[in-house]
C-alpha cells in the first residue's frame, strides 16, 4: 500500500501530481524488525529531516532539480501547520564526472564484492581512501575541486587535471630522489680509482631549507635498462644502426 499526496494532477512536473509519501510493507526490516511497517519515501523525508536538523542548504546533484518544487511544497505545508519552523533550501549543481573513470558507488561496489579489487581502499579505486594509498595528498584533492569549480552544466573533466594538481603539490613538498627498477650494470673502463666519490646535490631545486643529499659515483654504476641501446648489438642491427629518437650518445 502507498499513501500519496494529491497536489495537482495537471502539473507538467510529475513530482507535483500525486507523489508518494509513505509505503506500507509488512516485511521484517534489518534495523526495526517487525515493529514498524510504515516507511516514508525519500522525497518526503528529505526536507523534513533537513528542517529538523537545522540544515540551511541541502546540496544535491542536477537529477534532483525536478524534485525541488515538492521539497518546497512539503516545507511550506508543514510550516503552515506549525509542525516545522525551519525553512531549508535545496540547491542543485552538476556532479563531478571524470573521463574514463567510474564514480558510481553502485558500480564500484560490484568490483569490491566481486573480489576484483582489494577493498574500497585499493589504489586502483577512485575513492578517497584509494587515492590516499596511491600517494595523492589531501591538498591536491582540494586544489582539484577548486580548479574544477561548481556549475550547473554537466561536463566531463579530463583525469589529467587531477594528475596536474597532484604533480604541483608533490613538486612543492617532496624531496627529490630516484630509483632504478630494471638495473643494468655499467663499468667505466677508464676510471682508474677504486674508491667512490660523493657528490652533493640539493634535495629540492627550489627549497634550500630541505638540505642536500649524497650521491656516490665510482667505477661500477647501475642504469635503467630501457635507457641503454647498443648500436653494435642486436638492438642496433634491428634498428638499422640508427640511434633511437631521444637517445644521446655518451
Amino acid at each position: 500500500h502507498i499513501l500519496r499526496a494529491k497536489i495537482d494532477m495537471a502539473s507538467p512536473n510529475i513530482n507535483m501530481r500525486d507523489p508518494a509519501l509513505f509505503r506500507i510493507k509488512h516485511e521484517s526490516h534489518q534495523n526495526t524488525g517487525d515493529e514498524w511497517c510504515l516507511y516514508p519515501m525519500y522525497d518526503f523525508s528529505h526536507p523534513i529531516t533537513d528542517a529538523i536538523e537545522d540544515i540551511t542548504h541541502s546540496l544535491c546533484t542536477l537529477e534532483f532539480e525536478d524534485h525541488r518544487p515538492f521539497y518546497d511544497w512539503t516545507i511550506e505545508k508543514l510550516r503552515s501547520a506549525e509542525l516545522l519552523t525551519a525553512r531549508p533550501r535545496q540547491i542543485e549543481f552538476s556532479r563531478l564526472n571524470v573521463k574514463n573513470t567510474v564514480l558510481s558507488k553502485r558500480k564500484l561496489i560490484q568490483l569490491v564484492e566481486g573480489g576484483h579489487v582489494n577493498g574500497w581502499d585499493d589504489p586502483r579505486m577512485p575513492t578517497l581512501s584509494g587515492m590516499r594509498r596511491r600517494g595523492v595528498p589531501p591538498a591536491a584533492l582540494r586544489k582539484f575541486c577548486e580548479r574544477v569549480g561548481i556549475s550547473k552544466a554537466d561536463s566531463n573533466i579530463d583525469f589529467q587535471v587531477m594528475e596536474d594538481c597532484t604533480r604541483e603539490e608533490l613538486d612543492e613538498s617532496c624531496a627529490r630522489a630516484f630509483c632504478i627498477l630494471n638495473p643494468l650494470k655499467v663499468t667505466i673502463t677508464n676510471w682508474e680509482s677504486e674508491e667512490l666519490e660523493e657528490f652533493k646535490v640539493p634535495r629540492h631545486p627550489k627549497k634550500e631549507e630541505m638540505g642536500d643529499r649524497t650521491i656516490p659515483f665510482g667505477k661500477e654504476l647501475f642504469m635503467e635498462r630501457s635507457d641503454f641501446f647498443d648500436l653494435d648489438g642486436p638492438e642496433g642491427e634491428a634498428n638499422g644502426g640508427r640511434v633511437p629518437k631521444g637517445f644521446k650518445r655518451l
